[in-house]
């Protein structure tokens, strides 16, 4: 009898493991490092660098260009941070193309400022205004952005 019981409280045992029934393993698999990092990584970040499709040297020039206007880019490194994109809201804002907190973060309202700025532009981009960086939007900054290289 005694072998019988031993024998049930192990297979139970088991079974609660398994299940995660016991009170030891339910706090062990309460919050899972999946679930962690996808919180984490699924936030857009202020810091982020977010060049739209532009290489480097493209996101300097237009680093450049926006210094040259005026505004404050940060360091000119071909990666367009938090600053860069301050800048470039500042810079849509008074033309009407941008109507937000000026915040550096490339969210749908910085993406559609764009957009309506590269279409004024008159150079047949034709862009929607969709505020969804696309492959046309990418190449049509990445386009525009090269007129600069003689800014750096």
């Amino acid at each position: 009898m005694r072998a019988l019981t031993k024998g049930l409280v192990c297979v139970t045992a088991a079974v609660g493991i398994a299940a995660g029934g016991l009170a030891t393993t339910g706090t062990a698999v309460a919050a899972p490092a999946p679930t962690q990092q996808q919180a984490v990584t699924g936030e857009v970040g202020p810091l982020a660098v977010v060049n739209l499709g532009l290489n480097t040297a493209q996101a300097r020039d237009w680093q450049c260009w926006l210094r040259a206007l005026g505004y404050k880019p940060g360091t000119i490194d071909g990666q367009l941070g938090t600053n860069s994109w301050k800048a470039a809201q500042e810079f849509f804002t008074p033309q009407g193309f941008y109507n937000d907190d000026i915040d550096g973060i490339v969210g749908p309202n910085a993406i559609q400022a764009l957009q309506r700025y590269l279409n004024s532009r008159n150079l047949g981009y034709n862009l929607a205004v969709d505020g969804i960086a696309g492959k046309r939007t990418k190449d049509a900054f990445a386009h525009y952005a090269d007129r600069f290289s003689h800014l750096c």
